[in-house]
């Protein structure tokens, strides 16, 4: 079974990095999808079937928190389990995303491991 994950970051080198721990994670590369923000975001989610979004918050054009409202705001959209994955530390930040319906938040920089555990937790998925 296929489960399909949206990385939603401005920076090729972090989606490179998230991309390579999922994968790691033993989901498959076929399964992996990227955008640099969210209205990339939101027009890939508009062609493919995704069951897990990993998303930074600060990008240019539509940032992760304008991400999390549209999602929540899309009848079609608003299950899908989102990870924020984010230098904000803040706790402030972390509630306001919680808030919108994250699913979890990991800062940045983070283990592969920890990535690993979360990607297990919210899809429910575990690989060897």
């Amino acid at each position: 079974m296929s489960y399909r994950i949206l990385i939603v970051d401005d920076s090729p080198v972090m989606r490179k990095l998230i991309q390579r721990v999922v994968e790691m994670s033993g989901f498959s590369p076929d399964d992996c999808f990227c955008a640099s923000n969210g209205v990339e975001a939101l027009e890939m989610l508009g062609s493919h079937a995704i069951d897990l979004i990993l998303s930074d918050i600060n990008m240019p054009r539509m940032d992760g928190e304008e991400l999390m409202r549209a999602l929540k705001a899309d009848e079609n959209l608003w299950e899908i389990p989102v990870l924020i994955l984010s230098t904000d530390a803040t706790h402030r930040r972390m509630r306001e995303m919680f808030a919108l319906g994250a699913q979890g938040y990991l800062t940045k920089p983070f283990t592969p491991e920890a990535l690993h555990l979360e990607l297990q937790r919210i899809s429910g998925v575990v690989h060897a």
